[in-house]
């Protein structure tokens, strides 16, 4: 009984160390990489100004990706004249 107290003990310690690695393993970290301008923008962040440009330029929402290259284009040099500087 105390050899089973010990594995689980043991079992708890090392699930509790790796939660940490699991937990961050799961966020989204997702970069998009402009062609225009030659940088990146973490899109997690990009999605706020991407509807903020659809707004803007009457554009039904729509995937990015899937977007033509002229809107893609077109969303990229409204976001470098609205950059942020991060």
């Amino acid at each position: 009984m105390r050899l089973l107290s010990r594995n689980v003990a043991t079992l708890l310690l090392a699930a509790a160390c790796a939660m940490p690695v699991f937990v961050t393993g799961c966020a989204v970290h997702a970069r998009v990489y402009d062609p225009y301008y030659h940088d990146y923008h973490p899109w997690g962040g990009e999605t706020v100004y991407y509807e903020q440009w659809e707004h803007e330029t009457h554009r039904n929402h729509m995937d990015f990706n899937k977007r033509s290259a002229a809107d893609q284009k077109a969303y990229w040099d409204w976001r470098h004249q609205h950059e942020d500087h991060h």
